[in-house]
C-alpha cells in the first residue's frame, strides 16, 4: 500500500492545522522514506507511523517524585515506514546512519554493551511488551527524525513510543492504549537504556496536545487535556537550542531525584509529594547534616513547583494568560536558584543555558511581555521562550549571532500523539 496525496492530506491537515507548508514538508519526508524502504527491503507492504517530540511547559523535575507537570506534543516528529516479518529480527535503517540497527528478539535480556543505544530501546520495548503478555515479532523499518537529539525535546521518548506503536499495531492489533505505550517506553529507557527518567516525556509524546499530568499515583497517572492555544493570545512558542548537547549528563539528571528522595526519606516519606513544606523548613537544621544543602533546595523547588503547575493550569482554564506567564517566569527562577540545573558543575566555563536565559530576560524586560525558563532536564540543551508574535523577528535577531543561525525553533502544538497513519485511512 502506498499513500497518495489525497490520503496524506486527511491526517496532515489535522496534525498541522492546515498549514500548507508543513503539510508539504511532511509529504516530502514520507516520499523519501518510501524510496528508502523499497531500496533496503524491496517490498510494497508499507505501514506509516509518526511520533512527536514534546515540550515541558511546567513542572521542572517533578514527575519522578510523584508531582504534577504541564507538557505538550509538538510538530517536530520521528516518522517511520515499517512492515512485519515472519521472524523475530528487527531491522531498522535510520536516515543519517550508514549501518542498520539489528536486534534479535529471541534474546530479551538487558545487554550492558547496548546501554545508551537505539538497540537497547528496541530490545527493551519488546521485552516489556512480552512481559505484559503482548505478541512480539520482528519488523523491517526505515525512520527519519526532525526531533534534534540532545536538545531537550525528548528524542528518546519519541523513538520509544514510536517503537511501541509499531509493535502494538503490527503484532497486536493496536490493543495497547497510548498511556500504556508510554509506560512501556519509560521502562525501556530506565532498565535497558540506563537513564532514570520520569514518565512525563513518554506520555506527552504518546497522547498529544497540551496535557496536565498528575503522578500522585504513577501507575495510573491522571491525564487532563487542556483546550488552550498560545496562538489565541498572539504568542509564539519558541525553543532556543544553545548548542550544548545533554546526552552525556545522565549522572547530573540522576542526582536530582536521588537528592529529592533522600530528603523525603529522611523525613519518613517515600517521595517529596508526601512531605509538607512547613515541616521541611522546621527540619532543615537536621537535614543539612544528613542530606546536604543542595538536596534541601531541590526539595523546596519541588514543593513550590508542584503547586505552581496547579496554578498554571487554572490560569489557562480561566484565560488569564498574563498570570500564566508569571508562573512560567517563577518556574524558571526556581529552577535556576533552587533546583540548580542551568549548567553542569563539571564545566563552569561553558554556560550556554545561563547566557541564553540572561539575554532572553533582558529582551522580555525591554518589551514588557513574555516569559522564559530552562527547558526539560537542563544542564545543557535548550530554553523555552513565550514571545509575542510581533517581537519574534527581533528576538531571533538578538539570539542568532550568539547561538547560530538556526538556534530559534518556532514550535506548534500537535494535537495528536503517536499515530499509526494507515489506520486513519481505513
Amino acid at each position: 500500500m502506498s499513500l497518495h496525496l489525497q490520503n496524506y492530506k486527511q491526517i496532515f491537515e489535522k496534525l498541522f492545522d492546515n498549514d500548507i507548508q508543513r503539510i508539504n514538508y511532511q509529504i516530502s519526508r514520507f516520499n523519501k522514506l518510501e524510496k528508502m524502504f523499497i531500496k533496503y527491503f524491496n517490498e510494497q507492504d508499507m505501514r506509516y507511523f509518526s511520533a512527536p517530540g514534546r515540550v515541558e511547559i511546567g513542572g521542572n523535575h517533578t514527575d519522578h517524585n510523584h508531582g504534577r507537570v504541564l507538557a505538550a506534543a509538538i510538530n517536530l516528529d520521528i516518522i517511520a515506514i515499517a512492515s512485519p516479518t515472519q521472524n523475530n529480527i528487527v531491522t531498522i535503517y535510520s536516515e543519517g546512519y550508514s549501518e542498520p540497527f539489528i536486534v534479535d528478539l529471541e534474546d530479551k535480556k538487558v545487554n550492558n554493551k547496548e546501554i545508551g543505544t537505539t538497540n537497547a530501546l528496541i530490545r527493551g520495548v519488546a521485552a516489556r511488551m512480552d512481559d505484559l503478555g503482548d505478541t512480539i515479532g520482528g519488523f523491517n523499518a526505515v525512520i527519519t527524525s526532525d526531533v534534534p537529539m540532545g536538545s531537550g525535546i525528548s528524542s528518546s521518548a519519541s523513538i520509544e513510543v514510536l517503537l511501541g506503536s509499531i509493535y502494538n499495531h503490527l503484532h497486536n492489533g493496536g490493543a495497547r492504549a497510548s498511556e500504556m505505550i508510554a509506560q512501556i517506553g519509560q521502562y525501556a529507557e530506565n532498565v535497558y537504556f540506563g537513564k532514570p527518567c520520569g514518565l512525563m516525556d513518554q506520555i506527552a509524546c504518546a497522547v498529544g496536545g497540551i496535557i496536565a499530568i498528575d503522578f500522585e499515583n504513577p501507575a495510573i497517572p491522571l491525564i487532563t487535556r487542556l483546550d488552550s492555544s498560545f496562538s489565541t493570545y498572539n504568542y509564539s512558542l519558541l525553543l532556543v537550542d544553545t548548542g550544548d548537547n545533554h546526552a552525556d549528563l545522565t549522572q547530573e539528571y540522576a542526582a536530582i531525584p536521588e537528592e529529592m528522595q533522600a530528603v523525603a526519606e529522611a523525613m519518613g516519606a517515600r517521595t517529596c509529594r508526601d512531605i509538607d513544606k512547613n515541616s521541611l523548613i522546621k527540619n532543615i537544621p537536621g537535614l543539612r547534616k544528613t542530606t546536604g544543602d543542595r538536596a534541601i533546595l531541590r526539595a523546596l523547588h519541588f514543593l513550590d513547583e508542584n503547586d505552581r503547575v496547579k496554578n498554571q493550569i487554572l490560569a489557562l482554564e480561566m484565560g488569564d494568560f498574563d498570570r500564566f506567564l508569571a508562573y512560567v517566569k517563577d518556574s524558571g527562577n526556581s529552577s535556576f536558584k533552587w533546583l540548580q540545573n542551568i549548567y553542569t558543575a563539571r564545566d563552569k566555563g561553558s554556560q550556554n543555558i545561563t547566557l541564553a536565559l540572561a539575554l532572553t530576560e533582558q529582551f522580555i524586560d525591554k518589551i514588557k511581555k513574555g516569559a522564559c525558563r530552562i527547558h526539560g532536564g537542563g544542564f545543557a540543551g535548550t530554553i523555552l521562550a513565550l514571545i509575542p508574535k510581533e517581537y519574534v523577528d527581533q528576538y531571533c535577531f538578538l539570539m542568532r549571532p550568539v547561538f547560530g543561525e538556526d538556534c530559534v525553533i518556532k514550535l506548534y502544538i500537535r494535537q495528536t500523539g503517536a499515530i499509526y497513519i494507515n489506520k486513519v485511512f481505513k
